[in-house]
């Protein structure tokens, strides 16, 4: 069985956190093996996200299961919790016992500040490539929808997390559940998405 937890937080971009969760939950309902995917916050009130959704989150970070993996979106809100020692140092306590930390968009910079992310290959949104790059101790790539860098993965901008996720629950299910989970989503992108490449 394999835990997610995403984080969220006021002003986390909808689709950085909506659209994995979507490939995670279309995954456990295809592999029917009691995988789980969790909304995560500092407190159980509701987030109010970047184009205003308002999410009830499932735990706090005080009290969630054991995750597997670790998702940490981008939007606006970043720029606010990356001076929040609550999120950033609960990101590098449980990025230390997950199998796979992940991050969408902006999300890249609470990585970088938290510690995952430091001296490693990423993938952020394309406007905050320079100012990611300019913290220091970090590599961005420019040219891919999402970057692998050991159990690192982080991807581009808002529809470039699905791309993400579906990379990993190929890597941790196989590439055929991982076709069978953008069958069912209808997930078509053209060019197709970076895991679907032969190799």
């Amino acid at each position: 069985m394999t835990t997610y937890g995403l984080l969220i937080f006021d002003g986390a971009e909808e689709l950085d956190f909506v659209g994995p969760w979507e490939v995670f939950t279309a995954s456990a309902m295809l592999r029917a093996s009691g995988d789980t995917v969790l909304l995560l916050a500092e407190q159980h009130a509701p987030v109010r996200c970047s184009k205003g959704m308002r999410v009830l989150p499932d735990y706090t970070l005080g009290d969630h299961p054991e995750l597997d993996v670790l998702l940490v979106p981008g939007g606006m809100g970043t720029r606010r919790e990356v001076g929040n020692p609550a999120i950033t140092s609960w990101i590098s306590k449980t990025s230390a016992t997950a199998a796979w930390t992940t991050s969408v968009c902006t999300g890249a910079l609470l990585l970088h500040e938290a510690g995952p992310a430091k001296g490693r290959r990423v993938a952020t949104h394309h406007a905050f490539e320079d100012e990611l790059a300019a913290r220091g101790d970090i590599t961005v790539v420019r040219d891919a929808r999402y970057v692998v860098d050991g159990n690192l993965v982080t991807s581009q901008g808002v529809s470039a997390g699905i791309d993400m996720a579906l990379w990993l629950v190929g890597r941790l299910h196989g590439r055929d559940h991982a076709r069978a989970v953008r069958r069912y989503i209808q997930y078509e992108p053209a060019p197709p998405y970076l895991a679907d490449e032969p190799g």
